[in-house]
């Protein structure tokens, strides 16, 4: 299905049974359709985080098939979808998480770091994933080395998709590079 979309997926599933994939640039719900689709192919099994609002007839039995956690962003905002996040890797043997690091599909001025605070309690590692609307790829394998100083370490990530020339769907929606600091 997703040849048929005329997109190409350039990586294996991550070997790591427990990994937090970060997934760029986010500028349309398409993004996750192409991602999953992608990855779902490749023998993946990644799970997402979304509005609780959604889990409702008839979208939930359905978003809960797809793998997606329903989170309540009103309770504690970041924090407490921080802790839900570490609970959940607590969890199983096998849990991979896929996290847009921009937060939404709106252009913002700062990343948000909660994968990092996830990773960092959890000890698992950071793969950068990448749905690229101008070349239509799709991939995720490259581990991202995450240190003790999260915003030197959003930068580098900010940087690595710059240097990459992702695209999304809607170019004017995702900021990165210099135009964040």
């Amino acid at each position: 299905m997703l040849r048929a979309m005329g997109w190409k997926g350039m990586d294996k599933a991550i070997p790591a049974p427990k990994c937090i994939i970060l997934g760029a640039p986010h500028t349309s719900i398409w993004d996750f359709v192409i991602s999953w689709l992608y990855y779902r192919s490749v023998g993946g099994n990644a799970r997402v985080m979304i509005k609780k609002d959604f889990f409702k007839w008839p979208l939930k039995p359905i978003l809960l098939h797809l793998g997606a956690i329903p989170v309540d962003r009103s309770r504690g905002g970041g924090a407490h979808m921080v802790r839900q996040m570490i609970a959940e890797f607590a969890k199983d043997e096998s849990f991979q998480l896929a996290i847009a690091p921009e937060g939404t599909r709106k252009p913002v001025k700062r990343w948000k770091a909660g994968f990092h605070a996830i990773a960092k309690a959890t000890g698992v590692p950071v793969y950068l994933g990448y749905f690229d609307w101008g070349t239509k790829t799709v991939g995720a394998r490259e581990e991202f080395h995450i240190t003790d100083d999260v915003e030197a370490d959003l930068k580098r990530l900010r940087q690595w998709y710059k240097d990459k020339g992702v695209v999304g769907k809607h170019p004017e929606m995702f900021t990165t590079g210099d135009d964040l600091d």
